[in-house]
């Protein structure tokens, strides 16, 4: 059997460096009305208080490169998630790359085989990959798998939207991202 083709070693810390704190990544944005209103999202994101709580207390840091680019409408609707996430937490950095600054890297994260936005990458404090999250919830992402199955990605799409408007207040991304900040400040396994 032929061996996969191995990838390069990435070099997560100048990756992340490159990226723009989420102000930046907004102002540099070509699309005003996306940004007010990933602004508002931001704003209005409520975080109960045991996630702030746990947030908070992160024993040591978390780096997150975040693929995203303004145009896109999940990006509009998650990224001021995770940007809330960083606020709460003093030891969780995000910084924002687009899929043309790095091809390397946001080839490695297809969905499904295609193109997709946002998502996010978890790194330990020691600059290693922890897991990904994106572009949209995990039952999302199965509702569209299926639909690309079946030959209705219309419709799947639109249980996806349904879906997004049964949780107005993103707390399903909150849970499945919070939980990749935990593993990426493990201790032990």
């Amino acid at each position: 059997m032929p061996r996969p083709p191995v990838l390069p070693v990435l070099d997560w810390k100048a990756i992340f460096e490159s990226g723009k704190p989420f102000e930046e990544w907004l102002e540099a944005g070509e699309h005003d009305k996306n940004r007010e209103a990933m602004e508002q999202g931001l704003a209005g994101q409520e975080l109960e208080p045991h996630i702030e709580a746990l947030l908070g207390a992160l024993p040591r840091p978390v780096h997150v490169v975040a693929i995203a680019e303004g145009w896109c409408g999940d990006v509009v609707r998650h990224a001021p998630v995770l940007q809330r996430l960083a606020q709460a937490a003093p030891n969780l950095e995000v910084r924002y790359i687009t899929r043309e600054q790095h091809k390397d890297v946001f080839v490695r994260f297809l969905t499904n085989g295609g193109e997709a936005i946002p998502k996010f990458v978890f790194l330990s404090s020691q600059w290693v990959e922890c897991g990904n999250w994106g572009p949209m919830p995990a039952a999302d992402r199965v509702l569209i798998a299926r639909g690309k199955a079946c030959g209705d990605v219309g419709a799947a799409r639109k249980k996806t939207g349904l879906s997004y408007q049964m949780d107005p207040g993103r707390r399903i991304v909150v849970e499945e991202l919070v939980a990749l900040i935990h593993i990426a400040v493990s201790a032990s396994p």
